[in-house]
Protein backbone atom coordinates (compact mmCIF):
# COMPACT_ATOMS: atom_id res chain seq x y z
CA UNK A 1 0.00 0.00 0.00
CA UNK A 2 2.45 2.19 0.58
CA UNK A 3 4.57 2.20 -2.59
CA UNK A 4 0.70 2.78 -4.08
CA UNK A 5 0.41 5.77 -1.98
CA UNK A 6 4.01 7.10 -2.73
CA UNK A 7 3.42 7.07 -6.61
CA UNK A 8 0.08 8.97 -6.55
CA UNK A 9 -0.14 10.86 -3.10
CA UNK A 10 -0.71 14.40 -2.95
CA UNK A 11 -3.46 16.32 -4.20
CA UNK A 12 -3.48 16.12 -8.36
CA UNK A 13 -1.97 12.95 -8.88
CA UNK A 14 -4.93 10.72 -8.80
CA UNK A 15 -6.63 13.61 -10.78
CA UNK A 16 -3.84 13.41 -13.51
CA UNK A 17 -4.26 9.44 -14.00
CA UNK A 18 -8.24 9.94 -14.26
CA UNK A 19 -7.42 12.61 -17.20
CA UNK A 20 -4.81 10.64 -18.34
CA UNK A 21 -6.72 7.41 -18.21
CA UNK A 22 -9.09 9.61 -21.36
CA UNK A 23 -5.97 9.26 -23.97
CA UNK A 24 -2.59 11.41 -24.42
CA UNK A 25 -3.19 14.61 -23.36
CA UNK A 26 -1.23 17.84 -23.90
CA UNK A 27 0.04 19.88 -21.06
CA UNK A 28 -2.58 22.87 -21.82
CA UNK A 29 -5.20 20.68 -21.66
CA UNK A 30 -4.64 18.94 -18.64
CA UNK A 31 -4.20 22.49 -16.84
CA UNK A 32 -7.77 23.28 -18.26
CA UNK A 33 -9.39 20.19 -17.54
CA UNK A 34 -8.16 20.51 -13.64
CA UNK A 35 -8.85 23.75 -12.40
CA UNK A 36 -6.94 25.22 -9.66
CA UNK A 37 -3.68 23.89 -10.27
CA UNK A 38 -0.73 26.06 -11.10
CA UNK A 39 1.77 25.16 -14.20
CA UNK A 40 4.52 24.78 -11.98
CA UNK A 41 2.68 22.06 -9.56
CA UNK A 42 1.14 20.18 -12.59
CA UNK A 43 4.88 20.48 -14.36
CA UNK A 44 6.35 18.79 -10.74
CA UNK A 45 3.37 16.22 -10.56
CA UNK A 46 3.57 15.24 -14.35
CA UNK A 47 7.63 14.88 -13.61
CA UNK A 48 7.33 12.76 -10.50
CA UNK A 49 4.29 10.11 -12.41
CA UNK A 50 7.18 9.88 -14.94
CA UNK A 51 10.14 8.92 -12.89
CA UNK A 52 7.52 6.76 -11.52
CA UNK A 53 7.04 4.86 -14.58
CA UNK A 54 3.58 5.43 -14.90
CA UNK A 55 3.47 8.49 -17.51
CA UNK A 56 4.74 8.49 -20.46
CA UNK A 57 6.28 12.19 -21.96
CA UNK A 58 6.92 12.09 -25.70
CA UNK A 59 8.18 15.32 -27.49
CA UNK A 60 6.89 15.78 -31.39
CA UNK A 61 9.73 16.96 -33.49
CA UNK A 62 7.44 20.04 -35.19
CA UNK A 63 7.50 23.51 -34.81
CA UNK A 64 6.17 24.42 -32.45
CA UNK A 65 7.48 21.78 -30.59
CA UNK A 66 4.35 19.07 -28.80
CA UNK A 67 4.51 17.45 -25.94
CA UNK A 68 1.76 14.59 -24.95
CA UNK A 69 1.53 12.31 -21.71
CA UNK A 70 0.22 9.31 -21.70
CA UNK A 71 -0.02 6.34 -19.12
CA UNK A 72 2.39 4.13 -19.88
CA UNK A 73 1.17 0.28 -19.37
CA UNK A 74 2.31 0.14 -15.41
CA UNK A 75 0.13 3.23 -15.32
CA UNK A 76 -2.86 1.88 -17.02
CA UNK A 77 -2.55 -1.43 -14.29
CA UNK A 78 -2.36 1.74 -12.32
CA UNK A 79 -5.83 3.53 -13.29
CA UNK A 80 -7.70 -0.23 -13.51
CA UNK A 81 -6.49 -0.38 -9.93
CA UNK A 82 -7.92 2.93 -8.84
CA UNK A 83 -10.96 2.40 -10.54
CA UNK A 84 -12.86 0.89 -7.60
CA UNK A 85 -12.10 4.03 -5.37
CA UNK A 86 -13.58 6.27 -8.08
CA UNK A 87 -16.52 3.96 -8.12
CA UNK A 88 -16.45 3.94 -4.42
CA UNK A 89 -16.42 7.75 -4.51
CA UNK A 90 -19.36 7.89 -7.16
CA UNK A 91 -21.21 5.96 -5.06
CA UNK A 92 -20.89 7.88 -1.98
CA UNK A 93 -21.20 11.45 -3.17
CA UNK A 94 -24.51 12.24 -1.36
CA UNK A 95 -23.63 11.09 1.69
CA UNK A 96 -20.15 12.40 1.46
CA UNK A 97 -21.18 16.24 0.15
CA UNK A 98 -22.18 17.03 3.45
CA UNK A 99 -19.86 15.62 5.75
CA UNK A 100 -17.02 16.83 3.36
CA UNK A 101 -18.50 19.21 1.20
CA UNK A 102 -17.31 17.46 -1.75
CA UNK A 103 -19.11 18.16 -5.18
Amino acid sequence: MSLAIDVVGGKWKLHLMWVLGAGPQRFGRIRRLLDGVSEKVLAENLRQLESAGVVHREIFAEIPPRVEYSLTALGETLRLALEPLENWGDENREALTGVLGAS
